[in-house]
């Protein structure tokens, strides 16, 4: 290929041109055929060229594809936002649409803060989260994630809002119970409202189940209970970041769902438009708009392509089919399926310390010794083995840190569209097998 003027992830590195791609499967120009185990970046939630929401773009682009929200509203928006209100939890009705989850999370932040100064308490405008979390690249987002890599370049410029341990029991829970380890967890998050004062924190953000920082962490059944029972005894609202976790792919519809807690601000993205457009949105409760409504009547948010009539159509569309199709008990059976499968694998093989995850959202940390629990060394790059392997037997994985400091560890998510098939599960398991299979041979020099 000629030079390109397109900044790709790596400069120097040539990238396959993808042509097209349909269900489960991508296709590069030279006819390979990829198994997308990763939906992109946990984003092609109902796979690729599903012709109903093609049609569903077209139809929107006949009418109109662009307003300005704050000029008009259009009906694919309120119909978006209506069927955002039926389908998230409690009384999470009120969506601001914007375009990224970084941009939904950092939307979440600002709103949490405005709660409070529309009551007149304008010193909670501090936010706490989690270390091994991530919220998104821009800076705000960014602030909030406890991913040391992403934040290392720019740590100058951030809050130092990451603050408390995820739960994190396949390393915590070492002589201590589950339940011990959640007792802990509660106290730590109450630990750091007490350091920084109650009347200085607005929020506390954290993902239902931890994705490119950790892996697919999975709390307990009772972690949420107990961490939103500190929130609101110190007056804080509780953001839950529903970006990678949200529209089916834990096998509930939205990841909290899991644990009987609804947080008062949710922000959800990717599988929302499933990869055929880009949005996303920051939910609020009725608890949180109230002041807002009856103060200044304005969230203090908002970006050029916010509501956009196009995406809008087009998420409608993806989340009609996810109910018509029952793409979400799919999602629980198939990754039930999965989970099982991976442990399966994980008994045979040398280096798969855990197996983890809800639903579709299955993570897999590696280890050196399994009984020790050793991370590889990161000079080893095994993660990026894994990932390059399973890339050339034709299957997408995504990558993701762990280890004891969230930093050393190695992890990948398998995250296959929600509409996948047992035989397509069983497709899957065999390439990844096999990719595991040759990095375990390489690492021994066989």
């Amino acid at each position: 290929m000629e030079r390109t003027y397109l900044i790709k992830p790596v400069l120097d590195r040539e990238y396959p041109i993808i042509t097209h791609g349909k269900g489960i499967y991508l296709y590069d120009d030279r006819g390979k055929q990829y198994l997308d185990g990763s939906s992109g970046a946990v984003t092609a939630s109902i796979g690729h060229g599903v012709q109903e929401i093609i049609d569903a773009m077209a139809e929107q682009s006949k009418k109109v594809s662009f307003v300005y929200r704050s000029q008009f509203s259009t009906e694919a928006a309120e119909q978006l936002a209506k069927k955002m209100s039926e389908i998230s939890p409690g009384d999470l009705n009120w969506s601001f649409f914007v375009n990224s989850g970084s941009e939904a999370t950092e939307t979440a932040m600002k709103i949490a803060i405005q709660y409070w100064q529309e009551q007149g308490i304008k010193t909670k405008n501090k936010i706490i989260s989690r270390w091994m979390s991530y919220h998104g690249i821009t800076m705000g987002a960014l602030s909030m994630s406890g991913h040391i890599q992403r934040r290392e370049r720019f740590e100058p410029m951030l809050e130092n809002y990451p603050s408390v341990s995820p739960p994190y029991y396949y390393r915590d829970a070492n002589g201590r119970t589950v339940e011990e380890c959640d007792d802990a967890y509660a106290e730590e998050l109450e630990k750091a409202i007490l350091r920084v004062g109650k009347e200085h924190v607005a929020a506390f953000i954290a993902e239902p189940m931890i994705g490119a920082a950790g892996g697919a962490l999975t709390p307990s059944d009772q972690y949420f209970r107990k961490i939103k029972a500190v929130c609101d005894e110190y007056d804080i609202l509780l953001i839950a970041d529903e970006v990678m976790t949200g529209v089916g792919r834990t096998g509930k519809m939205f990841g909290m769902e899991h644990f009987g807690v609804t947080a008062d601000i949710m922000a959800t993205g990717k599988g929302m438009g499933a990869g055929y457009t880009p949005i996303a949105a920051a939910v609020v409760s009725e608890k949180v708009m109230e002041p807002i409504s009856n103060g200044s009547k304005s969230i203090m948010s908002g970006h050029t392509f916010s509501a956009n009539p196009q995406s809008a159509a087009t998420a409608l569309a993806v989340l009609q089919y996810i109910e018509k199709h029952n793409v979400v008990q799919n999602s629980a059976r198939m990754g039930a399926y999965l989970k099982e499968r991976m442990k399966e694998l994980a008994q045979t093989s040398e280096i798969i310390g855990d197996v983890r995850g809800k639903g579709l959202f299955i993570g897999i940390e590696f280890v050196q010794d399994k009984e020790t629990k050793t991370s590889f060394a990161r000079e080893s790059d095994l993660v990026n083995r894994i990932v390059q392997a399973n890339f050339e037997e034709g299957l997408l994985v995504y990558p993701a840190n762990a280890g004891v400091d969230g930093l050393t560890g190695d992890a990948i998510i398998l995250s296959p569209p929600l509409t996948i098939t047992k035989e397509e599960v069983d497709e899957l398991v065999r390439r990844f097998a096999a990719a595991l299979g040759k990095v375990e041979r390489d690492l021994h020099g066989k």
